[in-house]
């Protein structure tokens, strides 16, 4: 693609790098295919080319967002598929990060579009405020339908995503180390997240399990908390470095007190965010270089466990479990064989839905900002998992399965759920009283371990 960013202009490190981007661009229209709203709406400016266009002439020009541009963009789910899709390379999450970057700093939204915008971002990263109002909203929840289409049916939304009960605060969130059972043959620290660990503290308590019970010693550094991707993906930039600052000096204190081989993530959307520091704060004197080195050490907690190897299942497993693969991590990370792996090794027949590469339609706060496409995008998924007959569904993001159990009464569990299970943990709440989840011991040889690729 053709463009004509003056030099002053390019003088600009954000505006240089798109510039690359957008130069990269063929517009083959391989994304189009590939692109959740596109295939839902029909419309080429829903559509990565057509977005693409978009932010192109928004900031070639250097003028302000348009309310036509702000439309097409907030419909931009970052679910990275048309990345995997590219034959060209194109970086399309830089490009729409920047460009959120730049609606936020030159565009007048509606006051209720800015005041949920403005709620969120002060709610979400802090797990207090959040449990607060989730308290909140569980009172609300019997009232969500009369909220019908105010607020364009976010406040319906909200209410209606609401859990139904809202579990205490897990001990193994509170900054601590977690020795591992006999010898010690990694350290990791655990990203303990925001959101995650109000809604579902279930998940890090078995991934400390699952990786203590692997002779990893597991380290909640004091500091570490939210990774910054909610206030990102919102455009708003300085929250989101500090956020990411915050959380590359606890990790690297841990790190200069014993050395970490990793730093392991269990919602692949925080992971995303994670790898990318070193982008995030490229301009950055004072971190670029630490930045780089964490982005470098971060791995998912499935790349983790499968540098390790799966120990054999002592329980009977060979359930039908459907695996969904969430947009962060086959599309933002690339990962796709180490979760699907670990599931087989610990003897579950994995299925995969139909259209595994389309979005659930959560996308971080999507489902809150654009309840209409959300809850299409859901249904679709919904009958895709459906359609595999399968008794439970893994998935490696919270957000996922918040938004999926809200249309299916199939139930959801994170993938460590499963990996800690089958290993000796605890079964999962979400598969309490299944009958196919039985308490038998493994009768069969046991499996060979997962070896690192």
């Amino acid at each position: 693609m053709q463009t004509t960013f003056t030099l002053a202009q390019l003088a600009d490190p954000d505006t240089r790098e798109s510039e690359k981007i957008l130069r990269s661009c063929v517009h083959c229209g391989f994304c189009t295919a590939t692109c959740p709203t596109y295939v839902l709406l029909g419309d080429e400016l829903d559509s990565p080319r057509g977005r693409i266009y978009l932010i192109k002439d928004m900031l070639e020009n250097d003028k302000p967002a348009t309310e036509k541009t702000v439309k097409h963009i907030d419909r931009c789910l970052s679910c990275l598929s048309c990345m995997t899709t590219c034959p060209s390379g194109v970086h399309y999450m830089h490009l729409v990060d920047h460009a959120r970057k730049h609606i936020e700093e030159t565009y007048e939204r509606p006051w209720a579009d800015r005041l949920l915008r403005r709620l969120l971002a002060w709610l979400l990263p802090k797990p207090g405020r959040f449990r607060l109002a989730l308290i909140g909203a569980w009172f609300a929840r019997p009232f969500a339908g009369l909220a019908g289409g105010l607020f364009d049916g976010r406040l319906k939304a909200m209410l209606s995503l609401a859990p139904s009960a809202i579990p205490t605060p897990s001990p193994v969130d509170r900054p601590q180390v977690f020795p591992a059972e006999g010898a010690r043959r990694a350290r990791v620290a655990l990203l303990s997240g925001c959101a995650q660990q109000v809604l579902a503290p279930q998940i890090n308590e078995a991934t400390i399990r699952l990786l203590t019970r692997h002779g990893v010693e597991v380290v909640v550094a004091k500091g570490a908390g939210c990774c910054g991707a909610l206030v990102h993906h919102l455009g708003q930039e300085e929250p989101a470095l500090r956020a990411a600052k915050a959380n590359i000096d606890a990790w690297l204190t841990v790190d200069a007190e014993a050395p970490l081989d990793a730093v392991a993530i269990n919602a692949s959307g925080c992971g995303t965010t994670v790898k990318d520091y070193g982008f995030m704060l490229r301009e950055d004197p004072a971190y670029a270089e630490k930045a780089a080195r964490l982005s470098a050490m971060t791995k998912d907690i499935t790349e983790v466990m499968q540098d390790l190897g799966l120990s054999a299942p002592l329980r009977a497993t060979g359930q039908t479990v459907a695996y969904h693969s969430a947009c962060s991590m086959q599309h933002g990370q690339q990962l796709r064989l180490p979760p699907k792996a670990l599931l087989q090794a610990a003897g579950f027949a994995l299925v995969e839905p139909a259209e595994g590469h389309l979005c659930c339609g959560s996308a971080g706060t999507y489902n809150l900002m654009q309840p209409k496409i959300a809850g299409q995008l859901r249904d679709r998924k919904v009958a895709n998992l459906e359609r595999t007959g399968a008794v439970a569904i893994a998935t490696g993001n919270i957000g996922c399965m918040t938004q999926i159990a809200t249309g299916t009464a199939t139930p959801l569990v994170h993938t460590v759920e499963l990996l800690d299970w089958a290993t000796g943990g605890p079964l999962p709440r979400a598969l309490q009283g299944r009958p196919e989840f039985e308490d038998r011991p493994a009768t069969d040889a046991p499996l060979q371990a997962v070896a690192a690729e």
